[in-house]
Parts: structure tokens; sequence; C-alpha cells
């Protein structure tokens, strides 16, 4: 099911989040309109019941992964300067990496670390960076924690101008993520 925060019960209703087994958050600049009842919610589905949820790129300031992270989730930095960067598979053996080679993003909006989130249990996709100058910076891609009976991925890539969300490599990161996150 696609939802949006303009749908009824902002694409989050009880109803929605009860036949839910995983939950792919995307969102860029209308966190703050997230209702604090949804992100209870949420949270609850996720704690306490075991709903996967997937938080992408800028959505790690949505309010139900601050609210899962208990932290700022803030990055140091974020640029979108023409950045490109490859994406580095650190743990072939996980499930989110099942058929995943490394690959490249020719633009990226580049997240410097620290990223103010509590230390995930893995780190199954590294990253580098490659700025327009030609230095090289690293950064995790994608990181992974269990969150009471839930399982949450949070993905770096995804700027809503570029095509990463398109490429077969992203499609296949998610769609294991997916299953990781169903405990499938």
């Amino acid at each position: 099911v696609l939802a949006s925060i303009d749908d009824p019960g902002q694409g989050a209703s009880d109803e929605l989040l009860e036949q839910t087994d995983v939950l792919m958050w995307w969102g860029h600049k209308r966190h703050r309109e997230v209702k604090n009842e949804v992100v209870e919610t949420i949270f609850k589905r996720v704690n306490d019941e075991g709903m996967g949820f997937i938080s992408l790129h800028s959505s790690h300031y949505a309010k139900p992964y601050k609210r899962l992270m208990g932290t700022r989730c803030s990055w140091n930095e974020y640029k979108a300067d023409g950045t490109s960067a490859r994406i580095i598979v650190k743990e072939p053996k996980h499930p989110i990496c099942q058929g995943v080679r490394d690959f490249e993003l020719p633009k990226i909006e580049r997240y410097g670390e620290p990223f103010a989130v509590p230390e995930p249990e893995a780190v199954p996709l590294d990253g580098e960076y490659t700025k327009p100058d030609g230095t090289k910076e690293p950064g995790r891609m994608g990181l992974c924690w269990t969150i009471g009976k839930g399982r949450v991925f949070y993905f770096t890539p995804g700027h809503e101008t570029y095509d990463d969300f398109f490429r077969p490599e992203v499609r296949l990161i998610l769609a294991n993520a997916v299953k990781w996150a169903a405990g499938k």
C-alpha cells in the first residue's frame, strides 16, 4: 500500500498499521506535521508487536524513526554537491546483502559522520563518497537495529532529485530489507 501524509490517518491509520508487516518511510520536509499519536502507534507496532520499519534517506529526521532510535538522528552535515558514492557490501552474508555486489551511485546527497543514533547491531552496507574535488570520505549506507520485538533498517541513499530508487541494486537491497525487517 502506498500512503501519504495527506491521506486519512496520515497514511498510517490503526487499521492499515495492523495489516502491515513492514513500514517503509520516506519523508523530506513535512516531518513536524506527523501527529504524535501516529508516531506512538508506529512505535508500539514495532516495539511491542514486531512490525519492521525501514527509514529511507532524509527520513532520519522522521518523528517515528527518531522515536524508535531515541536520539536526534542527525548527521554532522549533509551536502547535495555533486558527490558520488560507492556502496560497499560490508557483510555479504547478511540477508539484506543477498545477491548485492558493490556498486556506484553517480550523484548522492552526502551525509557526513557522525550519525547521532545508537550503535547499530550491523552495518551491512558501507560506503565511500567521492566529493567533487576528488577527496574521499567514508559513510555508512545501511544500518540495522532490533527495537523491542521489531527490526529497523536505515538506508542512506535516496535524495529526491536523484534516481537512486530506480537502480536495480537499490531495489534489491530494499526488497531484501523488507524480508529481513519482516523476520522472513
